[in-house]
């Protein structure tokens, strides 16, 4: 995708998109594939949302818009689309990418190879001492360390990397310091790294912030270390994301007998690195680095937009197409062939579902019913 600085009016519209109810990374790139003016695409979604079922579809106010980017600005932060030159390409080239993403501190550190190390809130302390050591030594090689500010492991690999640059990826807004003892570390990363979030400012951390805010640290990363990570956890959670997105997981085996061991150890069992030190991780990601990433390319669809007769051809194919999913994802393409209807059409039906909050879609190209 061709990469510019939005405008004033461009920026408002595309925070405004991102920050609307039902409006997920997903939905927010199909509209753009549809409308490649986002202020065509926010316009269009009210309408598109009330075809697909919904009865309002509430957009985010001009104004609330207008106070976070201000705020933001108050607070020496910015935001990136991710059609901006300075959005991370780690970022760029998830699928979908985040629409736009909070920054305070060193921007610069967003274009450098990162490597995430990531463990249980209550590490032992070998784990804590360890978790150190590797972020140093990876720091120390020129990697910047990304992690999620939590208690442990995450805490000790942010202090580790803080010399030469450290990335924390929050839950919650930028502006939220969770848990509320980190203040000394949040501050200490905003001089000397970045803080980032997909979340708006002042948004407390919830439940099911998280794996959103999990599949950034992976999505920043060429690796993820993996450091006493027990069933279940959020640890692990990243370590998956990381293997969709086609980065390389690592993890540092334990005893059998700590429960906390036993998600590192079912990684390693599923075919991660075993990892004893940063030299394990550098001698595995020395081939990759400075390649590069492949950024997502948007599908186009066939019709340039929506007209009349497209959405003449929708209303005919949507009931067929809420016959044929169901809660498995099924890829576009298949329902195009099941379905029977032009391509068009049922793009067009799905993203007006999708706004209806009806329709899921997942990575590959593929969508399931809620």
């Amino acid at each position: 995708m061709a990469k510019k600085t939005l405008s004033p009016d461009e920026r408002l519209a595309w925070l405004r998109l991102a920050r609307t109810e039902s409006i997920g990374p997903s939905t927010f790139a199909a509209l753009l594939a549809r409308f490649p003016d986002v202020r065509e695409a926010l316009d269009a979604a009210p309408r598109l949302a009330r075809r697909g079922g919904r009865r309002e579809l509430e957009i985010a106010a001009e104004a609330d818009a207008k106070a976070e980017l201000n705020r933001l600005t108050d607070m020496r932060g910015r935001m990136l689309a991710y059609v901006e030159p300075e959005f991370p390409l780690p970022l760029a080239s998830l699928d979908p990418p985040p629409p736009v993403i909070s920054v305070i501190g060193d921007v610069a550190l967003l274009r450098r190879e990162m490597v995430a190390v990531v463990g249980a809130r209550n590490a032992s302390g070998l784990g804590i001492k360890l978790a150190g050591l590797i972020a140093g030594d990876l720091s120390r090689a020129g990697l910047v360390i990304v992690s999620g500010m939590a208690r442990g492991i995450d805490q000790a690999a942010h202090r580790a990397g803080l010399e030469r640059g450290t990335i924390a990826v929050l839950a919650g807004g930028v502006d939220v310091i969770y848990p509320p003892e980190h203040r000394e570390l949040y501050d200490e990363i905003c001089r000397c790294g970045a803080i980032i979030s997909e979340m708006p400012l002042g948004m407390a951390p919830l439940p099911r912030h998280f794996p959103r805010r999990n599949r950034l640290i992976s999505g920043l990363s060429r690796g993820v270390v993996v450091i006493e990570a027990a069933e279940r956890s959020g640890s692990l959670i990243t370590a998956h994301y990381a293997i969709e997105q086609g980065r390389e997981v690592f993890a540092v085996p334990g005893s059998p007998l700590d429960p906390r061991a036993k998600g590192a150890n079912r990684l390693i069992r599923d075919g991660a690195v075993l990892t004893e030190s940063a030299e394990d991780v550098l001698n595995t990601l020395s081939p990759v680095l400075k390649q590069g990433f492949r950024e997502t390319v948007p599908r186009e669809s066939p019709a340039p937009r929506i007209d009349s007769m497209i959405e003449a051809e929708a209303d005919l194919v949507r009931s067929a197409i809420q016959e044929k999913l169901g809660a498995a994802p099924l890829e576009v393409d298949e329902l195009v062939r099941q379905t029977g209807a032009p391509a068009e059409a049922v793009t067009t039906a799905l993203l007006e579902l999708e706004l209806a909050g009806l329709v899921q879609r997942h990575p590959g190209n593929r969508v399931s019913w809620r």
